[in-house]
């Protein structure tokens, strides 16, 4: 059983693939399209008594049917003289009832499909929430945004053709075994003449496949080049860069349609020559049973019927492979973003963290990407509850760092970081990060109301409300909202576009106020600002000093006088820590500092 697991999974990993969203659906749709064949095929078989009939008969018999005779066996064993009316009307009664399963089974492949969309959207959805941070930050965005947009879309586009692809080979395969039925001799022509049409499109497939694999790999990269288009539009206006900056997206977006065009022409040729290929197949196999077999028209004519179905499948088949081909190289990246997804996946813990009680301690970290070096090497510190704690040092000394491995986005590669007198890694971490609040230097703003922006799309319950109006209160936001004429509810545009840097700030404070925290994080969250904007927004936050335990990171010392911790960092480690008064005067460096800012 397990070597024919690994069989399926090495030669037929796309039905893997599919089979592993869809289940026991994938077999329904089989069955159906058996059902269907089976059918249709029965009611192919009634006209060989209407040609009997025809050419002068009363009744109808089994010559001529081969092993298939048995089902006009079946209905006169009932009694039942099959003149014409009777012929019609049993004909009649197949096909009615093949629409009825066809009608069934084209509803049932609608919602196999939305599931199926739904599913693997959800399902990534869910990967990568759970994605590792370290991980992430050296992953390919632009690659990263295909696959949970367009690509999903294409591998959609890909199941349907690959479902229709095993409707079609089911098809044949039904009509090849009623050709078999009727005349072996003539069933092994079909074989050899679907043989040879596939020997022909074998090479289209292969060139649709490499074309694909492209046609995916220029998408991801155009939604790389638009990402960083949209993010610094500003500074390529600015600067007079846009034009030059939009040809290397107008150059993406002609390999894009360079390979649309190619599998389009490929897809064109498998389309074109599929009825030419099928006639002369048909002549070909009638020209020579006859003649050099000795076949009676008779039964070839009902043969030929399963016959030109079968290949008629056999061609749609083929043109729905190719489009499944045009569109493996999305199914292959998604397969291998998955597995990405599911490899760089975070590890959790179990224990639902409720509020921070005691302190934080950092004990013997070391941390590093991938520098033999690393980023921090056996730090050690200690912060209390409620205590606001100030990093500063140079660029590259690994503030940023220490303060991601204590919000949890990093794990230390030895060392831990202990949070209420337990490692953090024993936590749930949605749990422990929900009690963070974080301020960036560039603030965080949907393009949605104020209030959404601050409750984070909160009921506009009456406690809500109340919380909302208290948050933007202790932000100094509220006469700002107040003069304006939607107040609350005002749109703020793509990335706050409408706002000033103070303004954006106001309502990242608020955003994290109106949450319920215990750790407050400023990632250099004034940095940006003018120095009038700056004193006030440090103002609203030194009034929040003693309510919440305070991370500082910071260039600018007059934002950190009012710390109750300062440690000043290099290369990694700390080499200085107390009161900004006590660091200043124990500390050369940060005195030298100090002195540079005219503090």
């Amino acid at each position: 059983m397990n070597q024919l697991k690994k069989i399926i999974k090495k030669y037929f990993s796309s039905f893997t693939y599919f089979y592993s969203y869809l289940k026991y659906r994938i077999f329904l749709v089989i069955a159906l399209s058996i059902l269907i064949g089976f059918l249709d095929g029965l009611g192919l078989t009634m006209f060989l008594p209407l040609l009997q009939m025809a050419d002068g008969g009363t009744e109808a018999t089994g010559e001529g049917l081969g092993k298939l005779g048995f089902i006009i066996d079946a209905i006169n064993s009932f009694g039942i003289q099959l003149n014409l009316k009777i012929a019609l009307l049993i004909l009649f009664i197949f096909f009615s009832l093949k629409g009825i399963v066809v009608y069934f089974t084209s509803i049932l492949k609608v919602n196999i499909n939305r599931y199926f969309v739904s599913t693997l959207r959800i399902n990534l959805t869910d990967l990568f929430t759970r994605y590792s941070y370290k991980v992430f930050v050296s992953s390919d965005v632009g690659r990263i945004q295909n696959s949970l947009t367009g690509e999903i879309g294409r591998v959609t586009n890909a199941y349907k053709y690959y479902s229709e692809c095993i409707q079609q080979s089911i098809m044949v395969l039904v009509y090849t075994i009623f050709v078999f039925m009727v005349d072996w001799r003539f069933a092994l022509l079909v074989c050899i003449g679907g043989g040879i049409t596939n020997i022909f499109y074998g090479s289209i497939y292969k060139k649709t496949k490499k074309v694909s694999a492209e046609l995916t790999k220029n998408s991801s990269g155009y939604q790389g080049l638009i990402i960083q288009y949209i993010s610094n539009f500003k500074y390529l206006k600015a600067t007079g860069l846009l034009n030059k900056y939009a040809g290397k997206l107008k150059d993406k977006i002609k390999d894009i349609e360079e390979n649309s065009k190619k599998i389009g022409i490929l897809n064109a040729r498998v389309t074109a020559l599929r009825e030419p290929m099928l006639i002369g197949v048909v002549c070909s196999v009638i020209l020579f049973h006859i003649t050099m077999l000795g076949g009676k028209l008779e039964s070839i004519l009902i043969s030929l019927l399963f016959f030109y179905r079968a290949l008629a499948a056999l061609m749609q088949f083929q043109n729905r492979y190719n489009s499944f081909l045009s569109l493996s190289g999305s199914l292959e990246n998604i397969t291998q973003f998955e597995k990405e997804l599911k490899k760089g996946k975070e590890k959790d813990g179990t224990i639902k963290f409720e509020k921070l009680n005691t302190k934080i301690v950092v004990k013997n970290i070391d941390f590093g990407y991938d520098q033999p070096d690393g980023i921090l090497k056996k730090l050690n510190l200690e912060i209390n509850k409620n205590q606001s704690v100030a990093f500063v040092g140079e660029s590259g000394s690994g503030k940023t760092t220490l303060v991601n491995l204590i919000s949890g986005l990093l794990k230390p590669n030895d060392g831990e970081v202990i949070v209420n007198d337990d490692n953090l890694e024993h936590f749930e971490k949605v749990t422990y990060q929900s009690r963070i609040g974080y301020i960036a230097q560039e603030p965080v703003i949907f393009n949605d109301s104020i209030f959404n922006n601050v409750t984070l799309w909160a009921e506009k319950t009456e406690e809500n409300l109340e919380r909302y109006f208290n948050a933007v209160k202790k932000a100094s936001l509220l006469e700002f909202v107040d003069n304006l004429k939607n107040k609350e509810n005002t749109l703020l545009g793509n990335n706050g576009i409408n706002l000033s840097g103070g303004q954006k700030q106001r309502i990242s404070i608020a955003r994290e106020l109106f949450k319920d925290i215990d750790i407050l994080i400023l990632d250099e969250a004034t940095s940006a600002l003018d120095s009038e904007t700056e004193k006030e927004i440090q103002t609203n936050i030194d009034e929040l000093k003693g309510k919440y335990t305070i991370l500082i990171i910071a260039h600018r010392l007059s934002t950190i006088k009012n710390a109750d911790v300062v440690y000043l960092m290099d290369k990694g480690s700390i080499v200085g820590q107390g009161s900004f008064e006590e660091l200043t005067a124990s500390s050369e460096r940060f005195r030298k500092m100090v002195e540079l800012q005219e503090i």
